[in-house]
């Protein structure tokens, strides 16, 4: 092995540290989750909140290109039935852009379409996506807070993205990382 080939390994190795692939990281591990959402989340004038506790469970995957989480509450609001959703996350080193997708039991075979974004410090990172919820054009966005205590939110805009409305909190907690 040459100097130059192990300085391209180095390189390599130390471009894939600081090529964003490792944003998700954070988010590893098991969590308890508190979860406040909007009774209707499609109702913009809906003020009324509901509170249950999940659980939370994320791996990695392709070498730390990807991600794969769980949720799990036994009863979700407003109907209390079991409830369990995934994201799968996916980096594109080329673009350095992450890629969400969200799968449920409320729509089985279905995977949503894909939310795409960036942090854009170490501590905060927001992701959008289009959608038709409910036959209606919607905008999604997520906003992820790295910092303790960890916070995910959810908001939807009605009018191509002029105003937003947050509709689901997730404080996460008790952390057992892998």
């Amino acid at each position: 092995m040459t100097d130059r080939t192990l300085n391209t390994e180095r390189e390599v190795r130390m471009h894939e540290q600081d090529d964003a692939r490792h944003d998700f990281d954070f988010i590893l591990g098991q969590w308890r989750i508190h979860n406040r959402k909007l009774i209707d989340p499609l109702d913009p004038t809906c003020d009324e909140w509901i509170e249950f506790e999940a659980a939370g469970d994320a791996r990695p995957l392709l070498h730390g290109l990807g991600n794969i989480d769980t949720f799990t509450a036994d009863a979700l609001p407003p109907d209390d039935a079991p409830f369990q959703g995934l994201a799968l996350r996916l980096f594109d080193p080329a673009t350095r852009l992450w890629r969400i997708w969200w799968a449920s039991t409320r729509n089985p075979g279905r995977l949503d379409p894909p939310l795409t974004g960036r942090f854009d410090t170490d501590t905060h990172g927001t992701f959008l996506g289009d959608e038709l919820i409910a036959g209606r054009p919607t905008k999604v966005r997520f906003d992820w807070q790295t910092a303790r205590p960890t916070r995910w939110k959810q908001a939807f805009s009605f009018d191509n993205g002029s105003t937003w409305h947050t509709n689901w909190v997730m404080t996460f907690s008790d952390h057992r990382g892998r």
